[in-house]
Protein backbone atom coordinates (compact mmCIF):
# COMPACT_ATOMS: atom_id res chain seq x y z
CA UNK A 1 0.00 0.00 0.00
CA UNK A 2 1.53 3.30 -1.17
CA UNK A 3 1.74 6.31 1.05
CA UNK A 4 1.10 9.93 0.03
CA UNK A 5 4.80 10.61 0.17
CA UNK A 6 5.65 7.81 -2.24
CA UNK A 7 3.00 8.99 -4.70
CA UNK A 8 4.37 12.53 -4.59
CA UNK A 9 7.90 11.31 -5.27
CA UNK A 10 6.72 9.29 -8.25
CA UNK A 11 4.99 12.37 -9.77
CA UNK A 12 8.13 14.44 -9.48
CA UNK A 13 10.14 11.67 -11.16
CA UNK A 14 7.75 11.60 -14.12
CA UNK A 15 7.95 15.39 -14.47
CA UNK A 16 11.74 15.26 -14.45
CA UNK A 17 11.76 12.57 -17.12
CA UNK A 18 9.37 14.62 -19.31
CA UNK A 19 11.52 17.72 -18.97
CA UNK A 20 14.60 15.74 -19.90
CA UNK A 21 12.91 14.33 -23.01
CA UNK A 22 11.74 17.82 -24.04
CA UNK A 23 15.18 19.30 -23.60
CA UNK A 24 16.72 16.50 -25.63
CA UNK A 25 14.22 17.04 -28.46
CA UNK A 26 14.78 20.76 -28.54
CA UNK A 27 18.54 20.28 -28.63
CA UNK A 28 18.29 17.78 -31.49
CA UNK A 29 16.22 20.22 -33.55
CA UNK A 30 18.25 23.37 -32.95
CA UNK A 31 21.66 21.79 -33.33
CA UNK A 32 21.46 21.11 -37.11
CA UNK A 33 20.00 24.58 -37.77
CA UNK A 34 22.71 26.22 -35.69
CA UNK A 35 25.33 24.10 -37.37
CA UNK A 36 23.99 25.09 -40.79
CA UNK A 37 23.92 28.76 -39.83
CA UNK A 38 27.46 28.54 -38.54
CA UNK A 39 28.44 26.78 -41.75
CA UNK A 40 26.92 29.57 -43.81
CA UNK A 41 28.62 32.21 -41.80
CA UNK A 42 31.89 30.39 -42.10
CA UNK A 43 31.33 29.99 -45.86
CA UNK A 44 30.60 33.68 -46.32
CA UNK A 45 33.60 34.56 -44.33
CA UNK A 46 35.73 32.27 -46.50
CA UNK A 47 34.34 33.59 -49.87
CA UNK A 48 36.86 35.69 -51.79
CA UNK A 49 36.15 38.88 -53.78
CA UNK A 50 34.01 38.60 -56.92
CA UNK A 51 35.93 38.86 -60.19
CA UNK A 52 34.44 41.67 -62.31
CA UNK A 53 35.36 43.88 -65.24
CA UNK A 54 35.24 47.62 -64.64
CA UNK A 55 35.49 50.85 -66.58
CA UNK A 56 35.95 54.49 -65.70
CA UNK A 57 33.20 57.08 -66.08
CA UNK A 58 34.39 59.40 -68.85
CA UNK A 59 33.52 62.87 -70.02
CA UNK A 60 33.31 63.14 -73.79
CA UNK A 61 31.31 64.73 -76.59
CA UNK A 62 28.43 62.48 -77.65
CA UNK A 63 26.58 63.01 -80.95
CA UNK A 64 22.80 63.32 -80.86
CA UNK A 65 21.26 61.49 -83.79
CA UNK A 66 18.22 59.69 -85.12
CA UNK A 67 18.41 56.50 -87.17
CA UNK A 68 16.34 55.17 -90.05
CA UNK A 69 16.49 52.95 -93.11
CA UNK A 70 17.11 54.49 -96.52
CA UNK A 71 17.35 53.63 -100.19
CA UNK A 72 20.17 54.90 -102.38
CA UNK A 73 18.85 56.74 -105.44
CA UNK A 74 20.62 58.55 -108.29
CA UNK A 75 20.75 62.31 -107.95
CA UNK A 76 19.46 62.44 -111.55
CA UNK A 77 18.15 59.59 -113.66
CA UNK A 78 17.40 60.03 -117.38
CA UNK A 79 15.89 57.61 -119.88
CA UNK A 80 17.57 58.55 -123.16
CA UNK A 81 15.02 58.32 -125.98
CA UNK A 82 14.97 59.11 -129.67
CA UNK A 83 13.06 62.33 -130.42
CA UNK A 84 12.46 61.44 -134.09
CA UNK A 85 11.67 58.20 -135.87
CA UNK A 86 14.44 56.49 -137.78
CA UNK A 87 16.84 53.61 -138.08
CA UNK A 88 19.55 53.31 -135.41
CA UNK A 89 22.82 53.44 -137.31
CA UNK A 90 25.28 53.10 -134.42
CA UNK A 91 25.68 53.08 -130.65
CA UNK A 92 28.64 55.12 -129.41
CA UNK A 93 28.66 54.37 -125.66
CA UNK A 94 29.96 51.42 -123.65
CA UNK A 95 27.49 49.77 -121.31
CA UNK A 96 28.22 50.34 -117.64
CA UNK A 97 30.73 53.13 -118.26
CA UNK A 98 30.68 56.79 -117.28
CA UNK A 99 29.56 59.30 -119.89
CA UNK A 100 29.90 63.07 -119.96
CA UNK A 101 27.17 65.57 -120.69
CA UNK A 102 27.09 66.20 -124.47
CA UNK A 103 28.93 62.97 -125.31
CA UNK A 104 27.69 61.13 -128.43
CA UNK A 105 25.54 58.13 -127.47
CA UNK A 106 23.83 57.07 -130.70
CA UNK A 107 23.30 58.07 -134.33
CA UNK A 108 20.10 57.67 -136.37
CA UNK A 109 19.94 57.57 -140.18
CA UNK A 110 19.79 61.32 -141.06
CA UNK A 111 19.07 61.14 -144.84
CA UNK A 112 15.32 61.71 -144.73
CA UNK A 113 15.63 64.76 -142.50
CA UNK A 114 18.55 66.10 -144.50
CA UNK A 115 16.33 66.06 -147.60
CA UNK A 116 13.60 67.92 -145.72
CA UNK A 117 16.11 70.55 -144.64
CA UNK A 118 17.34 71.05 -148.21
CA UNK A 119 13.75 71.42 -149.41
CA UNK A 120 13.05 74.07 -146.77
CA UNK A 121 16.24 75.93 -147.65
CA UNK A 122 15.31 75.90 -151.35
CA UNK A 123 11.84 77.29 -150.67
CA UNK A 124 13.37 80.06 -148.59
CA UNK A 125 15.86 80.95 -151.32
CA UNK A 126 13.01 81.17 -153.88
CA UNK A 127 10.94 83.42 -151.64
CA UNK A 128 13.95 85.59 -150.84
CA UNK A 129 14.55 86.18 -154.57
CA UNK A 130 10.89 87.08 -155.12
CA UNK A 131 11.02 89.48 -152.18
CA UNK A 132 14.13 91.19 -153.55
CA UNK A 133 12.45 91.74 -156.91
CA UNK A 134 9.31 93.11 -155.22
CA UNK A 135 11.38 95.62 -153.26
CA UNK A 136 13.02 96.86 -156.50
CA UNK A 137 9.56 97.32 -158.03
CA UNK A 138 8.44 99.20 -154.91
CA UNK A 139 11.24 101.74 -155.38
CA UNK A 140 10.18 102.23 -159.02
CA UNK A 141 6.59 102.86 -158.00
CA UNK A 142 7.70 105.40 -155.41
CA UNK A 143 9.61 107.30 -158.14
CA UNK A 144 6.69 107.14 -160.59
CA UNK A 145 4.21 108.38 -158.01
CA UNK A 146 6.47 111.33 -157.30
CA UNK A 147 6.41 112.10 -161.06
CA UNK A 148 2.63 111.55 -161.28
CA UNK A 149 3.31 108.62 -163.61
CA UNK A 150 1.67 106.02 -161.33
CA UNK A 151 -1.26 106.03 -158.99
CA UNK A 152 -1.18 105.83 -155.21
CA UNK A 153 -3.20 102.60 -155.41
CA UNK A 154 -0.45 100.89 -157.42
CA UNK A 155 2.12 101.97 -154.84
CA UNK A 156 0.04 100.63 -151.92
CA UNK A 157 -0.50 97.34 -153.71
CA UNK A 158 3.24 96.93 -154.21
CA UNK A 159 3.91 97.72 -150.55
CA UNK A 160 1.45 95.02 -149.51
CA UNK A 161 3.15 92.52 -151.84
CA UNK A 162 6.54 93.28 -150.30
CA UNK A 163 5.17 92.75 -146.79
CA UNK A 164 3.54 89.49 -147.87
CA UNK A 165 6.75 88.16 -149.40
CA UNK A 166 8.73 89.29 -146.34
CA UNK A 167 6.39 87.24 -144.11
CA UNK A 168 6.83 84.26 -146.42
CA UNK A 169 10.61 84.49 -146.04
CA UNK A 170 10.27 84.60 -142.26
CA UNK A 171 8.06 81.53 -142.40
CA UNK A 172 10.69 79.85 -144.55
CA UNK A 173 13.34 80.74 -141.93
CA UNK A 174 11.23 79.03 -139.27
CA UNK A 175 10.78 75.97 -141.48
CA UNK A 176 14.54 75.76 -142.06
CA UNK A 177 15.23 76.06 -138.33
CA UNK A 178 12.67 73.33 -137.58
CA UNK A 179 14.23 71.06 -140.17
CA UNK A 180 17.69 71.70 -138.70
CA UNK A 181 16.40 70.87 -135.20
CA UNK A 182 14.81 67.66 -136.45
CA UNK A 183 18.03 66.73 -138.21
CA UNK A 184 19.96 67.44 -135.01
CA UNK A 185 17.77 64.92 -133.17
CA UNK A 186 19.34 62.15 -135.28
CA UNK A 187 22.51 62.71 -133.22
CA UNK A 188 21.72 61.59 -129.67
CA UNK A 189 24.00 62.94 -126.92
CA UNK A 190 24.10 62.46 -123.15
CA UNK A 191 21.82 64.98 -121.38
CA UNK A 192 23.71 64.56 -118.07
CA UNK A 193 26.99 63.16 -116.82
CA UNK A 194 26.66 59.79 -115.12
CA UNK A 195 26.88 56.03 -115.44
CA UNK A 196 25.33 54.43 -118.53
CA UNK A 197 23.24 51.32 -118.01
CA UNK A 198 22.52 48.40 -120.33
CA UNK A 199 21.97 49.07 -124.05
CA UNK A 200 18.25 48.67 -124.67
CA UNK A 201 18.25 48.82 -128.50
CA UNK A 202 20.74 47.33 -130.93
CA UNK A 203 21.94 49.09 -134.13
CA UNK A 204 19.78 48.36 -137.16
CA UNK A 205 16.46 48.61 -135.34
CA UNK A 206 13.85 51.21 -136.16
CA UNK A 207 13.25 53.48 -133.17
CA UNK A 208 10.32 55.81 -132.56
CA UNK A 209 9.87 58.91 -130.48
CA UNK A 210 6.93 57.16 -128.80
CA UNK A 211 9.00 54.19 -127.57
CA UNK A 212 8.67 53.84 -123.77
CA UNK A 213 11.91 51.97 -123.08
CA UNK A 214 14.36 54.34 -124.74
CA UNK A 215 17.93 53.56 -125.74
CA UNK A 216 19.71 53.61 -122.37
CA UNK A 217 19.27 54.87 -118.81
CA UNK A 218 21.89 57.22 -117.37
CA UNK A 219 22.13 57.59 -113.59
CA UNK A 220 24.18 60.27 -111.87
CA UNK A 221 25.92 58.44 -109.02
CA UNK A 222 28.49 61.05 -107.98
CA UNK A 223 27.11 62.87 -106.13
CA UNK A 224 24.40 60.43 -105.14
CA UNK A 225 21.29 60.70 -102.96
CA UNK A 226 19.71 58.60 -100.22
CA UNK A 227 16.00 58.79 -99.42
CA UNK A 228 15.05 57.69 -95.90
CA UNK A 229 12.27 58.06 -93.35
CA UNK A 230 12.13 58.96 -89.67
CA UNK A 231 9.27 58.91 -87.16
CA UNK A 232 7.19 62.07 -87.08
CA UNK A 233 8.55 62.98 -83.63
CA UNK A 234 11.89 63.75 -85.30
CA UNK A 235 10.45 66.60 -87.37
CA UNK A 236 10.87 69.39 -84.82
CA UNK A 237 14.44 68.38 -83.94
CA UNK A 238 15.28 68.31 -87.65
CA UNK A 239 13.71 71.72 -88.24
CA UNK A 240 15.75 73.21 -85.40
CA UNK A 241 18.91 71.69 -86.87
CA UNK A 242 18.10 73.15 -90.30
CA UNK A 243 17.30 76.55 -88.79
CA UNK A 244 20.80 76.73 -87.35
CA UNK A 245 22.00 77.50 -90.91
CA UNK A 246 24.75 74.92 -90.55
CA UNK A 247 24.94 71.81 -92.75
CA UNK A 248 23.03 68.95 -91.12
CA UNK A 249 25.30 65.91 -91.33
CA UNK A 250 24.04 62.49 -92.37
CA UNK A 251 25.92 59.18 -92.29
CA UNK A 252 25.21 55.97 -94.19
CA UNK A 253 26.11 52.47 -92.96
CA UNK A 254 25.63 49.00 -94.46
CA UNK A 255 22.55 47.09 -93.32
CA UNK A 256 24.69 44.49 -91.52
CA UNK A 257 26.65 47.17 -89.66
CA UNK A 258 30.33 47.76 -90.17
CA UNK A 259 32.33 50.62 -91.59
CA UNK A 260 30.59 53.84 -92.60
CA UNK A 261 29.85 54.00 -96.34
CA UNK A 262 29.73 57.76 -96.61
CA UNK A 263 29.00 61.08 -94.95
CA UNK A 264 26.78 63.69 -96.56
CA UNK A 265 24.40 66.56 -95.85
CA UNK A 266 20.64 66.75 -95.52
CA UNK A 267 19.03 68.32 -98.60
CA UNK A 268 15.32 67.72 -98.02
CA UNK A 269 12.83 67.50 -95.18
CA UNK A 270 9.56 66.70 -96.93
CA UNK A 271 6.75 69.21 -96.51
CA UNK A 272 4.28 66.75 -94.99
CA UNK A 273 4.08 63.70 -92.75
CA UNK A 274 2.76 60.46 -94.17
CA UNK A 275 -0.37 59.89 -92.09
CA UNK A 276 -0.53 56.22 -93.08
CA UNK A 277 2.87 55.38 -91.60
CA UNK A 278 3.48 58.27 -89.19
CA UNK A 279 6.84 59.00 -90.82
CA UNK A 280 8.42 61.88 -92.70
CA UNK A 281 10.62 61.53 -95.77
CA UNK A 282 14.11 63.02 -95.92
CA UNK A 283 16.84 63.11 -98.55
CA UNK A 284 20.60 63.48 -98.22
CA UNK A 285 23.34 64.05 -100.77
CA UNK A 286 26.69 62.21 -100.67
CA UNK A 287 29.96 62.64 -102.52
CA UNK A 288 30.43 59.16 -103.99
CA UNK A 289 33.77 59.14 -105.77
CA UNK A 290 34.59 55.62 -104.53
CA UNK A 291 31.10 54.35 -105.49
CA UNK A 292 30.52 52.85 -102.04
CA UNK A 293 26.85 53.78 -102.45
CA UNK A 294 24.94 52.26 -105.37
CA UNK A 295 21.42 52.95 -106.65
CA UNK A 296 18.84 50.61 -105.12
CA UNK A 297 21.02 49.75 -102.12
CA UNK A 298 19.41 49.65 -98.66
CA UNK A 299 21.42 51.41 -95.96
CA UNK A 300 21.13 52.41 -92.30
CA UNK A 301 20.97 56.17 -91.98
CA UNK A 302 22.08 58.35 -89.10
CA UNK A 303 20.91 61.96 -88.94
CA UNK A 304 23.23 64.00 -86.71
CA UNK A 305 21.13 66.60 -84.88
CA UNK A 306 23.75 67.98 -82.50
CA UNK A 307 26.36 67.12 -79.87
CA UNK A 308 26.19 66.70 -76.09
CA UNK A 309 29.36 68.37 -74.90
CA UNK A 310 31.33 66.78 -72.03
CA UNK A 311 28.64 64.21 -71.33
CA UNK A 312 29.27 61.56 -68.65
CA UNK A 313 29.54 58.20 -70.38
CA UNK A 314 29.94 54.54 -69.44
CA UNK A 315 29.87 51.37 -71.53
CA UNK A 316 26.33 50.21 -72.22
CA UNK A 317 26.99 46.92 -70.37
CA UNK A 318 27.35 48.79 -67.09
CA UNK A 319 23.72 49.91 -67.09
CA UNK A 320 21.38 47.69 -65.07
CA UNK A 321 17.61 47.85 -64.73
CA UNK A 322 15.59 46.88 -61.71
CA UNK A 323 12.33 47.62 -59.94
CA UNK A 324 13.83 50.79 -58.53
CA UNK A 325 14.89 52.08 -61.94
CA UNK A 326 18.20 52.25 -63.80
CA UNK A 327 21.41 51.83 -61.82
CA UNK A 328 25.10 50.93 -62.00
CA UNK A 329 27.48 49.28 -59.57
CA UNK A 330 30.15 51.77 -58.48
CA UNK A 331 33.45 50.47 -57.10
CA UNK A 332 35.09 52.05 -54.05
CA UNK A 333 38.78 51.88 -54.97
CA UNK A 334 39.85 52.03 -51.29
CA UNK A 335 37.64 49.29 -49.84
CA UNK A 336 37.27 47.33 -53.11
CA UNK A 337 33.54 47.04 -52.51
CA UNK A 338 30.60 48.00 -54.70
CA UNK A 339 27.49 50.06 -54.13
CA UNK A 340 24.35 50.30 -56.23
CA UNK A 341 23.94 53.84 -57.63
CA UNK A 342 20.71 55.02 -59.31
CA UNK A 343 21.39 57.05 -62.46
CA UNK A 344 19.46 59.31 -64.86
CA UNK A 345 20.04 57.86 -68.31
CA UNK A 346 20.09 60.27 -71.27
CA UNK A 347 20.65 57.95 -74.21
CA UNK A 348 22.34 54.73 -75.30
CA UNK A 349 23.96 54.53 -78.71
CA UNK A 350 26.93 52.76 -80.26
CA UNK A 351 27.50 50.82 -77.04
CA UNK A 352 27.93 54.03 -75.02
CA UNK A 353 25.46 55.19 -72.35
CA UNK A 354 25.24 58.93 -71.67
CA UNK A 355 24.30 59.73 -68.06
CA UNK A 356 22.75 62.97 -66.80
CA UNK A 357 23.32 62.34 -63.08
CA UNK A 358 24.19 59.69 -60.52
CA UNK A 359 27.91 59.24 -61.16
CA UNK A 360 30.96 61.46 -61.50
CA UNK A 361 33.81 61.48 -63.97
CA UNK A 362 36.67 59.21 -62.87
CA UNK A 363 34.51 56.82 -60.82
CA UNK A 364 34.79 53.16 -61.67
CA UNK A 365 31.72 51.09 -62.59
CA UNK A 366 31.23 47.37 -63.13
CA UNK A 367 30.58 46.36 -66.73
CA UNK A 368 30.70 42.57 -66.38
CA UNK A 369 29.94 40.18 -63.52
CA UNK A 370 27.06 42.17 -61.98
CA UNK A 371 24.86 39.09 -61.53
CA UNK A 372 27.13 37.94 -58.68
CA UNK A 373 27.03 41.26 -56.87
CA UNK A 374 25.00 42.95 -54.21
CA UNK A 375 25.71 46.19 -52.34
CA UNK A 376 28.78 45.76 -50.14
CA UNK A 377 30.30 42.87 -52.12
CA UNK A 378 34.07 42.85 -52.41
CA UNK A 379 35.38 42.77 -55.96
CA UNK A 380 38.58 42.29 -57.85
CA UNK A 381 39.46 43.05 -61.47
CA UNK A 382 39.05 39.99 -63.68
CA UNK A 383 41.94 39.05 -65.93
CA UNK A 384 41.14 39.36 -69.65
CA UNK A 385 43.06 38.93 -72.85
CA UNK A 386 42.00 42.26 -74.31
CA UNK A 387 39.97 45.14 -73.02
CA UNK A 388 36.61 45.77 -74.63
CA UNK A 389 35.99 49.18 -76.24
CA UNK A 390 35.46 51.79 -73.57
CA UNK A 391 36.69 49.47 -70.78
CA UNK A 392 39.74 50.36 -68.71
CA UNK A 393 41.68 48.41 -66.15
Amino acid sequence: MSTPFSRHRTTWALVAIALAVLALGTWSIERPARAAEEGKGKGRHDEGPVAVTTALVKQQDVPIYRTGIGTVTPTYSVIVKARVDGQLDKVAFVEGQDVKKGQLLAQLDPRTLQAQLLQAQATRAKDQATLANARVDLKRYETLVAQDAATQQQLDTQKALVNQLDASVKSDDAAVNAAQVQLGFTTITAPISGRAGARLVDPGNIVHASDATGLVVINQIDPISVVFTLPDDAVQDTIRALDSKKPVLVQAFPRDGGQMLGAGTLTLLNNQIDTATGTVQLKASFINGQHTLWPGQYVNMRLILGTRTNALTVPEQAVQRGQGGVYVYVVDDQTKTVQSRTIALTQIQDGIAAIASGVSAGERVVVDGQYKLKPGSKVMEAARAASAPGVRK
